[in-house]
């Protein structure tokens, strides 16, 4: 079973590839990474959270459908900001309020690599957009806190993760 991997893994800091087909296999996958984002009760998971570089991810909002994104790229976002809480689970145990455009227009192929145009305005789903296709790009949304911040919930993280392991 494949697991997602967390802050520290040099993986998170890379940009993914595109994907260039979708087979069977990658369709497991997909399935695979459903299956994980479920059991860790989270609302998105990019390929990379889970050692592929491929440039993908997937969402479950609550009161939206399951969703694939493959090859994704935001077209559009409002002017208008929204601040909220933000978590990750590759940085499990640390969240923070992340400002990003209230709504996004993104541009993406499905899983059966036909192309589609999605708006998201004013909710949950722009949100978990913006923060699983910085994870494409190598950005997670810790990066978006101002340094000192950034440096504290990170520390905080770390000391949580060594106190899991001693007990």
């Amino acid at each position: 079973m494949i697991d997602v991997i967390t802050l520290g893994n040099e993986l998170l800091r890379q940009k993914s590839a595109p994907v260039e087909g979708v087979d069977e296999k990658l369709r497991q996958f997909f399935r695979d990474m459903f299956e994980i984002m479920s059991r860790q009760k989270g609302v998105g998971l990019a390929a990379v959270q889970v050692s592929s570089l491929l440039r993908f991810f997937i969402t479950n909002v609550p009161k939206d459908k399951p969703r694939i994104f493959i090859n994704p790229e935001i077209i559009e976002t409002s002017i208008e900001q929204d601040v909220y809480e933000e978590g990750c689970l590759s940085v499990p145990g640390v969240n923070a309020d992340i400002e990003r455009p209230s709504s996004v227009k993104i541009q993406a192929y499905n899983e059966k690599e036909r192309p589609f145009t999605l708006s998201c305005e004013n909710n949950l789903l722009a949100r978990v957009i913006q923060h699983e296709l910085d994870h494409l790009n190598g950005v997670l949304f810790i990066d978006h806190l101002p340094e000192g911040l950034k440096r504290e919930l990170v520390t905080e993280y770390i000391n949580n993760k060594k106190k899991k392991a001693a007990s």
